[in-house]
């Protein structure tokens, strides 16, 4: 006989947040805003998660103007040019007659480290630049 266990409403919460996923727009980690393809009947539906609402309307805007995005918008284009300033900076301070093989650990990890994470606020302060206040 099978004993049963009431599911209570934090176990319903574990089975769809999504635990360790990153933010489709800005690689932050996920708080709970979700999309899904509502055209598609077969389960499971490709979903997409966001770290924020700007995220998430940024996201569903491009998606509705261009859904198979195969290259770079104009806000990535953007967010890149943001970034390369960011990491220039870095290369200043390393020497840009340092041939990439010579770097140490460190100052590779340095240049990755500065060119995720400004690419990422970049992408962030785009999404949020064009998404309109929420009046309420």
């Amino acid at each position: 006989m099978s004993t049963f266990i009431p599911i209570t409403a934090e176990d319903r919460r574990r089975l769809w947040h999504p635990r360790g996923t990153l933010c489709a727009v800005c690689r932050q980690p996920t708080r709970g805003f979700g999309w899904f393809d509502p055209h598609r009947s077969k389960r499971p539906r490709p979903s997409v998660w966001f770290c924020s609402m700007s995220c998430q309307s940024f996201w569903t805007r491009l998606a509705r103007e261009h859904f198979a995005m195969v290259d770079l918008t104009e806000e990535e284009r953007a967010a890149i040019t943001a970034t390369m300033k960011r990491v220039a900076l870095l290369m200043d301070e390393i020497g840009w007659a340092t041939p990439l093989a010579d770097l140490t650990e460190a100052q590779v990890r340095a240049l990755i480290e500065d060119a995720v994470e400004g690419f990422r606020e970049a992408m962030s302060d785009i999404a949020r630049a064009q998404t309109p206040e929420v009046p309420f």
